[in-house]
């Protein structure tokens, strides 16, 4: 199915966008050391800014979205809401068996 993905931008002034970026990084390296997670920065390539709006389905979606291969997840308030439901892994399709 594919790696999960962040699309980030490493170049942003909203303020909550940075943190939103900052929890899903610090939450994801905590929670995910052995699953292979991919960033994207979309202030570095243009094409990867318009591939993460059409994932998305919204053409003016904003940093952090998330999804793994082509399915999109979700951006960071379904991250959060699936952290506070316990449910991370369910959220980002993990399977361990």
């Amino acid at each position: 199915m594919g790696d999960v993905t962040v699309y980030y931008s490493s170049v942003s002034s909203n303020l909550e966008i940075k943190k939103d970026q900052q929890r899903i990084e610090m939450i994801l390296k905590k929670s995910y050391k052995g699953n292979p997670i991919k960033y994207i920065d979309i202030a570095a390539d243009s094409e990867a800014k318009e591939r993460m709006r059409d994932i998305a389905g919204n053409p003016k979606a904003l940093p952090p979205q998330i999804c793994k291969g082509n399915e999109y997840l979700g951006d960071f308030a379904a991250f959060f809401d699936a952290i506070e439901r316990e449910d991370l892994d369910g959220f980002l399709k993990i399977d361990y068996n």
